[in-house]
């Protein structure tokens, strides 16, 4: 039986840090109903003690939206707490998100501190947190390049505050897909309390393996995944949305699922994009312009004869129209003949031949041909 995965979208917060996509909080508002609708679990909103800007946002949509949970982060400070608390009265379903660093580097350069005094500040930010929210989730920051046995007592100390998420993050992007999901799979095997709690995972693409990593965390026992719309974030991104619930969609051997409505992935994408002045790289998985446009004659004869032979997806499964035929000097007769036939002409082969012949010719130099182009073509 197919197990769940729920969808943290930090869209809104660690989307929102790159520089020049900051929204306002109207703005915010409508990117939050929009994924309210795409049907993500945990929305997290903003990060209240940062400004009174991300405070009223995160206010503003815990007003607005009503299904998925609304999380506030802060760190392990009572005063990050207090705001994330306050934020959050108004929400239907509130999440306080805290927490602090845990691998030596982030320990001793970071905070100047011990293990020690690091677990305790954990243990204390948890507890606090609880006289807030029920709903706690507890962050070990920089967790890819911890210690696992420190990472272990970490996480059972926080669960037994009360933490009832702790996100297992590779804040730099440095793990590997197998040493990531074994690092989950230790946590299952050495921490005694490990089923009070979910475990999630917060992968950056430093190395472009976000995605990779956080498959290989759902694989080993995580079931929740903090991911943003287009894979923007601090330096080179966070684990896409889409990308990942795609992944669990279309390999359904896995035996994961979510409750993400993939027809709305597209809209949702290029919502984001406009509104963050982010746009989306043209060779996108899911969403990028070429995601379902062939370019290549013998990709175009292939996918032409049969669509599965080079797409593994539907395009309008993540609410994309349709495939796209590009016309380029690199194409091939079938594809002109599909396009010509498309406009109303049909032709015998040595006249398409011909045609075609003047069609490399107008390809090399005008790169891609349009329907306009042909109509010239064919005059």
């Amino acid at each position: 039986m197919s197990q769940r995965v729920f969808i943290f979208d930090t869209t809104l917060r660690d989307g929102e840090q790159v520089p020049g996509c900051q929204l306002t909080t109207e703005e915010k508002i409508i990117v939050a109903k929009e994924l309210e609708r795409l049907g993500v679990d945990i929305i997290e909103a903003g990060f209240p003690i940062s400004s009174p800007g991300d405070f009223r946002s995160v206010v503003e949509i815990s007003k607005a939206v009503s299904e998925p949970t609304v999380c506030a982060l802060s760190r392990a400070v009572k005063g990050d707490i207090d705001a994330a608390g306050e934020a959050l009265k108004w929400a239907k379903k509130g999440r306080i998100h805290t927490g602090i660093g845990s691998s030596d580097i982030h320990i001793r350069n970071k905070f100047g501190s011990t293990r020690e005094k690091i677990l305790e500040q954990a243990v204390a930010a948890v507890k606090h947190a609880k006289t807030y929210v029920e709903d706690v989730e507890f962050y070990a920051e920089d967790a890819g390049r911890a210690d696992l046995a420190f990472l272990s007592q970490l996480t059972e100390a926080v669960i037994n505050a009360g933490a009832t998420v702790v996100n297992i993050p590779d804040t730099t992007g440095y793990c590997l897909p197998d040493e990531y999901g074994k690092k989950i799979a230790y946590i299952y095997e050495h921490v005694s309390n490990v089923h009070q709690a979910t475990i999630s995972i917060h992968c950056h693409n430093d190395l472009g393996l976000a995605t990779a990593n956080t498959l290989a965390g759902v694989m080993n026992g995580a079931r929740q995944v903090e991911v943003t719309m287009n894979g923007i974030g601090e330096r080179a991104g966070n684990t896409s949305l889409e990308e990942v619930v795609m992944a669990l969609k279309v390999r359904k051997e896995l035996g994961f699922f979510t409750n993400v409505d993939s027809t709305r992935l597209f809209p949702v994408s290029n919502l984001v994009a406009e509104m963050m002045h982010m746009p989306v790289q043209a060779n996108k998985a899911i969403v990028g312009r070429n995601a379902f446009a062939h370019s290549s004659g013998i990709h175009q004869d292939g996918f032409l004869k049969h669509s599965e032979n080079y797409e593994i997806m539907n395009p309008q499964d993540v609410g994309v129209d349709k495939s796209l035929i590009v016309l380029t000097a690199r194409s091939g007769r079938h594809a002109l003949k599909h396009r010509l036939e498309l406009l109303g002409f049909r032709y015998d082969k040595p006249t398409l031949d011909g045609i075609y012949t003047r069609f490399l010719d107008m390809a090399d130099i005008r790169k891609e041909v349009n329907d306009k182009d042909l109509m010239e073509l064919v005059r």
